[in-house]
């Protein structure tokens, strides 16, 4: 039987990536189970809101290509387009994210606390109300800033990125406030950012890879039902065909569940070739730990 991942060690870009898949591999069962116990609502209201919005697109586009929007009687505007089913969807997918976010850094810390078994769904309970809300805001004050960054020229947004997305495993394994989390991330990753960005680079194309496998089928039962009924335009697309992209697009947010992990395990990495102190942890417990436990074998 392969050993469980041990998180607090240092790693190379391989490994992390490695252990990214195999940690998930070992905890699937219960990562699976707690992403529908915490994110589930969050899920269902994305579905919903996002159906609502491709069918309402679907049908002004149709209007559209009919001329029922040359009349005098009518005139589209943005809102038209979008509406409310859009503001829905934007807030269900904040909250879709951060929800997963924190699921999937509670269960690491727990399962790093409690030396490397799963939590109990009250523990996790417990850890996600405690750390939510800052989590949230952190979200919410972070994506601002890199909007911001953006803004000038691309390079400080794609600097700052890797860095700002350390804060919330700091804030969750530290029990650090923001303010904290902040200054922290920039000393962690300072002479190791291209190793970070590099590897939450790759990890998130694999994202989008397992992403475009599950929902290129969908998009193309769209385009087919387009090209055998192109003289009725969009109001070819059925309203099944509009539930089951929306749902597929939704249920693949469990794949967020893989670069959460692998932020998870650059934090370890970063904190161990900076603070060592999985090391310092072991040497207090020389004396006090049995010989035969399962200890990984490292070199420091």
């Amino acid at each position: 039987m392969q050993p469980k991942v041990e998180l607090a060690r240092i790693r190379d870009f391989g490994e992390i990536i490695n252990d990214t898949f195999l940690f998930v591999k070992q905890n699937f069962k219960p990562l699976l189970k707690y992403f529908f116990i915490f994110c589930g609502f969050f899920v269902i209201g994305g579905v919903i809101s996002a159906s609502l919005l491709q069918l309402k697109m679907t049908n002004a586009m149709t209007n559209l290509s009919s001329g029922t929007y040359n009349s005098m009687e009518y005139k589209p505007s943005v809102w038209s387009f979008f509406g409310i089913e859009y503001f829905f969807t934007i807030i269900f997918a904040l909250f879709s994210f951060v929800t997963i976010q924190v699921t999937v850094l509670s269960y690491i810390a727990l399962y790093k606390e409690k030396e490397k078994q799963v939590p109990t769904t009250e523990e996790m309970w417990g850890y996600i109300k405690y750390y939510y809300l800052r989590v949230l805001g952190s979200t919410i004050l972070l994506n601002f800033l890199l909007g911001f960054a953006f803004l000038f020229c691309l390079v400080p947004g794609f600097y700052l990125a890797p860095i700002f997305a350390l804060v919330f495993p700091i804030m969750v394994m530290e029990n650090s406030s923001f303010g904290y989390a902040f200054s922290r991330c920039f000393f962690l990753i300072k002479e190791n950012w291209w190793v970070t960005f590099g590897t939450l680079i790759v990890i998130w194309i694999i994202f989008y890879v397992c992403m475009m496998v599950i929902t290129i089928p969908a998009s193309m039962i769209n385009v087919v039902s387009l090209l055998l009924h192109p003289q009725k335009g969009f109001s070819s697309l059925s309203v099944p065909a509009a539930i089951i992209t929306a749902v597929l697009q939704h249920l693949c947010q469990i794949f967020t569940i893989l670069p959460i992990t692998t932020l998870c395990l650059c934090y370890f990495n970063l904190t161990e070739s900076k603070d060592g102190t999985s090391l310092l942890d072991r040497i207090d417990k020389l004396g006090t730990t049995n010989p035969d436990s399962d200890l990984p074998v490292e070199e420091y």
